[in-house]
């Protein structure tokens, strides 16, 4: 549960472009009025501009304001306190992002659990319903940190207090239905949101969402591990991992040097060695969660016989050498540190590596600088496990069937209601409704238009029938993995 972002992602998931069309995406916008995404009505009945009516919140205040075309973005600071608990114990500025269409339509509040890009986009059910985004940095990813930083109020009943008090602010705005939502980290967020304040959203939609409700217990990604793909591609990444052991002295020397070349440090980890192996470790977890099984040819088909170099590019092309060391880390703090403290994280045998591995998978508290306390809560996943069991309503997941992710997941039990498990077949981390089989993609189509209110006749007549109201943008519909590359939800 860990690996920082690599960015080299070759097959930039667009969503939206699996099967779905964008053939009924002019009834929502045909009839909206002239002038609607410039002027928005007041609430005393006169014409106020959105960016007024945004700014007029107490302590709202904006960064900047970004043309894009169908829409005003705005880059906001919002004043939050530290501790919900206790208002009046310090503030910071939290930083979010407001994509407005018309406050006519629902909208879609996104946050991906780690920083929040300040460039347009739209998430996959902004799409789907035609509506408005606001989107959240999470608390502690800088710039959105509280200086001095108490590490203690990281945690996620404070983040879900951080979200309901931009709901409670901007509902008075945007005042037709609310649906949240989020990828991996973020399609936890969006469940501890809806566990903590259950009446703010009319639906939720998590992607690929870990739940790791007893840290210790992990066997499930062992089982999963043994059958994903094929045997062929698994004994290929196997023994790529393996052979980068075996060849420990060589290609630490070039990882050596390639840290001096670049001016990377080893503080936190403690040593070269432990980084180095923390990034041969993630090797085959990175590998099935952003690799198809089609991209199996691209990994050297006889390690054994290899050059270092194959080795050596392998692995930082999937896992990344630059990760573990200070500087790749700096930034994912505040994830390590929840990862050590009530989120959890994966623990896997990986067999194929002999007595090869000196340190095993290394808990997040390597990866924290020390002079962040840190003490893991084990009943907090606990807690909201049994409250998605026993109270999800119109709660919509999907994962990807050869993503690692998805072994350990939630599951709506008997007490939930208009709840639902959905599997992309082959897919990985990037699962998405619209690489969903047909009638599962319908099935989940409707039901977020349903949520948002505004499903056409023909879809509450007929939920095969249902589209995203939308037409596809390439430049909007992109997932953004800036916080979502490699062994890290």
């Amino acid at each position: 549960m860990r690996k920082a972002f690599r960015g080299f992602l070759s097959l930039a998931v667009l969503i939206g472009t699996a099967g779905v069309t964008g053939a009924s995406a002019g009834a929502a916008t045909a009839a909206e009025p002239a002038g609607s995404l410039s002027r928005s009505v007041g609430d005393d009945g006169t014409g106020t501009d959105i960016k007024d009516r945004i700014l007029a919140i107490p302590g709202m205040s904006l960064i900047e304001e970004k043309p894009y075309a169908g829409y005003r973005y705005f880059v906001l600071n919002y004043t939050q306190p530290v501790d919900h608990r206790h208002p009046s114990r310090g503030t910071f500025q939290q930083r979010i992002t407001v994509l407005h269409k018309d406050t006519s339509r629902p909208t879609v509040f996104s946050t991906s659990g780690y920083n929040v890009s300040t460039n347009p986009g739209r998430a996959e059910p902004t799409r789907i319903i035609d509506g408005n985004q606001v989107s959240l940095e999470y608390r502690y990813f800088t710039p959105s940190r509280p200086a001095p930083a108490d590490w203690s109020k990281l945690d996620i009943r404070q983040a879900a207090g951080d979200q309901h008090r931009v709901f409670t602010a901007l509902k008075r705005i945007y005042t037709k239905k609310w649906l949240t939502t989020g990828v991996s980290k973020g399609g936890m967020t969006a469940t501890y949101f809806e566990r903590y304040y259950p009446e703010d959203m009319d639906g939720v939609v998590a992607y690929v969402a870990p739940n790791d409700v007893v840290d210790k217990e992990d066997s499930a990604y062992d089982r999963f591990f043994e059958h994903v793909g094929t045997k062929e591609c698994r004994d290929r990444v196997n023994a790529v991992q393996r052979e980068a052991l075996v060849r420990r002295g060589p290609l630490e020397k070039k990882y050596r040097e390639y840290a001096a070349a670049n001016g990377y440090t080893f503080a936190t980890t403690g040593s070269l060695d432990k980084a180095y192996e923390a990034v041969v470790m993630d090797y085959v977890w990175a590998y099935w969660q952003y690799s198809l099984l089609s991209d199996c040819d691209t990994i050297p088909a006889d390690a054994k016989t290899a050059p270092d170099q194959a080795i050596w590019d392998s692995v930082d092309s999937i896992s990344g050498f630059s990760t573990y060391t200070d500087q790749g880390l700096e930034n994912y703090t505040p994830y390590y540190y929840q990862a050590g403290t009530q989120l959890g994280s994966p623990n896997i045998r990986q067999p194929w590596l002999g007595g090869l591995s000196r340190y095993g998978y290394q808990p997040p508290r390597t990866f924290v600088p020390r002079s962040i306390p840190m003490k893991f809560q084990p009943s907090v996943m606990r807690d909201v496990d049994n409250w998605v069991k026993r109270h999800a309503d119109r709660m919509l997941y999907v994962y990807g069937e050869n993503d690692p992710w998805g072994a350990e997941r939630f599951r709506p039990g008997a007490g939930s209601r208009d709840s639902y498990v959905m599997t992309v077949p082959g897919g990985n981390h990037g699962a998405a409704v619209a690489g969903l089989a047909a009638d599962d993609r319908a099935k989940a189509t409707a039901a977020i238009l349903r949520w948002a209110g505004v499903a056409p006749a023909a879809v509450r007549d007929d939920p095969a029938k249902a589209e995203p109201l939308a037409k596809f943008d390439a430049r909007l519909d992109k997932r953004d993995v800036m916080n979502e590359r490699g062994q890290r939800p």
